[in-house]
């Protein structure tokens, strides 16, 4: 009997004991009839509610379902880079515990994942769908930071580089992820940064984004991002990746 994983969901949760049920009886419920095996891991990053509790409740109801409880809290760089290298899948994708994005859409990265190395989501190119009620300020702010990231980092030609919803194949997942440094917001644009410079070839794919509120982002969110920019530059100048220019 072939025991492989085909595909493995990995949601990085903090305090997401109302929303994290929800968005995994919906994960389970896709999954569940496809054709093909999967896993699902809930990484808890220290969460101080009753996120653990209430996810390994509904693992009662799903197959395959780990949860990971950090009894600390480290950031969700962190977390999705514990469950992407806990994973065991031959494509891993990570997810927000929010469910902004519906795991159905994976339909439509599977015939770009066999040409490029990485495929992710994104709102900001043709095709994609928003549905949000920010603030005018927090959607200024946001198209703002991410043209100096994407300037800043590298990666002028991705438009949308901190969208969760990133699907890699296991080998290029095991070669990227045990080089992260960054465990808070800006590791999305270490990942693609790191991909480059490793020559993987990256696929931006149109989605639907719902923005449920709640966010977390502040002003002070913007300054460590920027904070975190400076260290990804730093940790390239002074090869703290490794990088020796072969993948």
């Amino acid at each position: 009997m072939d025991n492989k994983i085909h595909l493995s969901v990995v949601i990085p949760a903090y305090n997401e004991e109302k929303r994290i049920a929800v968005t995994l009886l919906d994960i389970d419920r896709y999954l569940s009839q496809q054709n093909y095996s999967y896993e699902i891991i809930v990484v808890s990053d220290g969460s101080k509610d009753k996120t653990v509790s209430v996810a390994t409740k509904t693992g009662e109801l799903i197959k395959n379902l780990r949860v990971i409880d950090n009894q600390e809290n480290h950031g969700k760089g962190y977390v999705t880079k514990q469950g992407m290298l806990e994973a065991r899948g031959e494509y891993r994708i990570y997810v927000d515990a929010d469910n902004a994005i519906s795991i159905d859409q994976i339909e439509n990265f599977w015939s770009e994942i066999k040409e490029y190395d990485i495929v992710i989501g994104s709102i900001e190119i043709k095709g994609a769908k928003v549905q949000e009620n920010a603030q005018w300020y927090r959607r200024w702010l946001g198209h703002l930071a991410k043209y100096m990231i994407r300037f800043v980092a590298g990666i002028w030609e991705i438009k949308d580089s901190q969208r969760a919803f990133k699907l890699f194949s296991a080998c290029v997942a095991e070669d990227i992820f045990p080089r992260l440094k960054i465990e808070r917001w800006l590791f999305d644009v270490e990942i693609l940064s790191l991909a480059k410079k490793l020559k993987y070839r990256i696929k931006e794919v149109p989605v639907t984004w719902i923005n449920s509120g709640g966010s977390t982002v502040t002003l002070g969110s913007y300054v460590r991002s920027f904070i975190d920019l400076a260290r990804i530059k730093w940790n390239f100048i002074t090869n703290k990746y490794k990088i020796n220019g072969n993948k």
